[in-house]
């Protein structure tokens, strides 16, 4: 504006004014470093699973926001209630070992306990301190505990402290508020990954022992049906087969009689022949004296050949004995593969391999029949549709294996299924593993 008196033009701004302006641009500076400070942290903390990894990996991003050089996270034991040290830098293993703290005893405590932060300018003077021998020996005296929060619940603080006297500023408490929520979110997440961990890992144990208890039942059932069912069958067909022969001997006058024993003695065949067949869907003996392949072999060539259907097994690489689990599981996958092609497939020719590869097992089933699509199949319908594809996955998956299904409409299909090596001898010869 003008002045009155002499005309001189005198600059709009003044002195309260240009340092509210300073002070403006200040505030923005700090929010733009407080921003870039918590981007930061968040690259560093995300992807990471591994609780302790993201503790170290946010306790050394801090130190290096806050310029400091001593600090740590303490985490609540859920069981105990207590706050112990997960890691830290620049502190005394003794420091680290010894501060346990009960929820709202010394600042830590505090901290943990209500939920909000508390920053002092000298440790060593304040009453509300916990042990305060390791403090001195320590000779702390900066100091801020910061909530780590997920949601309303706390799960542990977080310290910075230095061996100098300091004011902490309003953004500095702002900060490492925001820090705090930030690993505190991490940390629920790696422990919800890690219970999810567990989760499966129980799971997987359990169903493979359920899996091998179904595989004895079987085995038990089949010997009980082979040594008595099986056997009694091909008794009383030999006694029927005997009066048969001894009724033609004597003259054969009653040929009702005679034609009635041979229908019942036909009949006590083929019960016979569904039981021997039976047995071996429950347990192939052959999985149990000659080895996998060739009981993949005698149940392909038994499903497949009298539909028309050529068929090949064979094995690839140095053959190696399997664990039970491993043989019954590769060979129901194989069973419903085979299932399927007899089923579906119309195809003209299979073929079956299993390849012993260096740290891997490998079996891929082959047919050249009219194919699917099979993005089609997604889930298992009401009518059962995709209940085999599914059971054949979740199979291998409790071997730690992958597995998939590739095919086209009129391109056939191939399905394959991979188990690691763990539990294999590498050494000895397996049975029966020759090609054909």
């Amino acid at each position: 504006m003008r002045d009155e008196k002499d005309g001189a033009v005198q600059p709009t701004g003044s002195p309260d004014a240009t340092g509210h302006a300073h002070e403006l641009e200040n505030d923005r500076d700090r929010q733009y470093r407080n921003l870039l400070a918590l981007s930061r942290l968040s690259a560093a903390v995300s992807g990471l699973g591994n609780l302790d990894a993201i503790l170290q990996v946010a306790l050394d991003a801090v130190l290096d926001i806050m310029n400091g050089t001593i600090g740590g996270i303490l985490l609540i034991d859920e069981q105990t209630r207590t706050l112990s040290y997960r890691v830290s830098r620049g502190l005394s293993a003794k420091y680290a070992q010894e501060m346990r703290l009960r929820l709202g005893e010394g600042i830590a405590g505090r901290v943990a306990q209500t939920g909000r932060p508390i920053l002092l300018e000298d440790l060593s003077r304040d009453e509300r301190v916990g042990r305060p021998d390791l403090v001195r020996t320590e000779g702390l005296r900066a100091f801020v505990s910061v909530p780590l929060r997920a949601g309303d619940m706390v799960l542990g603080v977080l310290n910075v402290a230095s061996h100098m006297p300091h004011q902490f500023t309003r953004d500095d408490s702002h900060l490492l508020g925001a820090i705090g929520d930030q690993v505190g979110v991490a940390i629920e997440q790696a422990r919800l990954q890690d219970h999810l961990r567990k989760g499966r890992e129980r799971y997987q144990k359990l169903a493979r022992q359920t899996l091998v208890a179904q595989e004895e039942e079987r085995k038990r059932i089949a010997h009980e049906l082979h040594d008595e069912t099986s056997q009694g069958l091909t008794g009383v067909a030999l006694q029927l087969q005997a009066l048969i022969d001894l009724a033609e001997m004597s003259g054969g006058q009653n040929t009702e009689f005679i034609a009635r024993l041979k229908k019942v003695q036909s009949l006590t065949v083929h019960v016979h022949t569904e039981v021997s067949r039976l047995i071996n869907g429950l347990r192939p003996s052959l999985l149990d004296t000659l080895g996998l392949v060739a009981a993949i072999r005698r149940y392909a060539e038994s499903t497949l050949r009298p539909l028309g259907i050529n068929v090949s097994v064979g094995s690839k690489g140095v053959a190696r004995p399997l664990p039970p689990e491993f043989e019954a599981t590769l060979f129901r996958f194989a069973q419903g593969a085979i299932g399927n092609i007899a089923r579906h497939s119309r195809a003209n020719n299979a073929t079956v391999v299993l390849e012993y590869l260096d740290n891997e097992l490998l079996l891929h089933i082959t047919d050249d029949g009219q194919g699917f699509d099979v993005s089609q199949v997604t889930a298992i319908e009401e009518s059962g549709r995709g209940r085999g594809m599914f059971s054949m996955k979740e199979r291998i998956r409790l071997l730690d294996g992958t597995c998939s299904i590739e095919s086209r409409p009129g391109q056939g299909t191939t399905v394959w299924a991979r188990v690691p090596n763990s539990g294999v001898g590498k050494d000895a010869e397996d049975k029966g593993t020759g090609s054909r």
